[in-house]
């Protein structure tokens, strides 16, 4: 039997985050950023460790999602094959060529990163390498969290720290939002419900800016609509050799 009472303090929290999660400032920036790159025929690259690599997946490939999309997912930072190496593999830092391969920034490109702690070397390295080629960087990340740590960093920066716009998920300290039992046993963590709110908020509202200019972006459809064959077709084609896993 569900508990009423966790069910309705997890909507709660879910709802009030994501009505705080709608920051008008950051996101406006974000996406505007977003649209200069695609106008420009830039790459929206998109960068996570942890189960913060969701966020790179959420919009790619994605139906309703941007064709220009290269996410940088490397396994060593994930979690399917070793979950506790991906976390010692995060804090590194200097390894950043390693993760970027055949990815080259540049400064009509956008790099959209998720962390919810910001601190790891890995998530300040990829940043600063985006900076150094002149990309705009859009950091994801819970800034209650962020801080309320030091940065595992040399540089002793946190991700809101080097980002060009940071945008904030409003989750509570260790993610985790509801109480089970006191403070030893927490549940629920709200960084994935609110971070893809977040960034779909954020591309949508791209995408209207580029269709108030007169220029139409390209989007992939639902691959379980029949009509859409064609349409996904044609992109897959002409990205295919371009973006790496698709």
């Amino acid at each position: 039997m569900m508990s009423d009472d966790i069910k309705d303090t997890l909507y709660q929290k879910v709802t009030n985050k994501l009505h705080a999660a709608g920051q008008q400032q950051g996101i406006t920036e974000a996406a505007k950023y977003i649209s200069q790159s695609l106008e420009k025929e830039g790459w929206i690259y998109a960068f996570g460790t942890g189960h913060s690599h969701m966020m790179a997946e959420e919009i790619f490939y994605r139906a309703g999602g941007l064709a220009r999309v290269r996410p940088i997912l490397d396994p060593k930072l994930m979690l399917h094959e070793n979950a506790e190496t991906s976390t010692d593999f995060e804090r590194d830092e200097g390894k950043s060529q390693e993760y970027l391969g055949s990815y080259q920034f540049t400064d009509v490109d956008t790099l959209i990163i998720a962390s919810n702690s910001g601190r790891n070397g890995a998530v300040i390295d990829m940043a600063l390498s985006a900076k150094a080629k002149g990309s705009k960087v859009i950091g994801l990340t819970n800034l209650k969290h962020s801080k309320s740590v030091d940065s595992r960093h040399s540089s002793g920066n946190r991700l809101f720290e080097v980002a060009d716009v940071t945008l904030d998920n409003f989750g509570e300290i260790g993610d985790a939002s509801l109480k089970i039992q006191g403070d030893e046993l927490r549940m629920a963590p709200t960084s994935t419900i609110t971070g893809s709110f977040i960034l779909h908020l954020v591309l949508s509202l791209a995408v209207e800016d580029l269709l108030q200019k007169g220029k139409t972006p390209e989007v992939f459809k639902s691959s379980n609509i029949d009509s859409s064959e064609e349409h996904n077709s044609i992109l897959i084609k002409k990205y295919k050799h371009r973006i790496k896993g698709l």
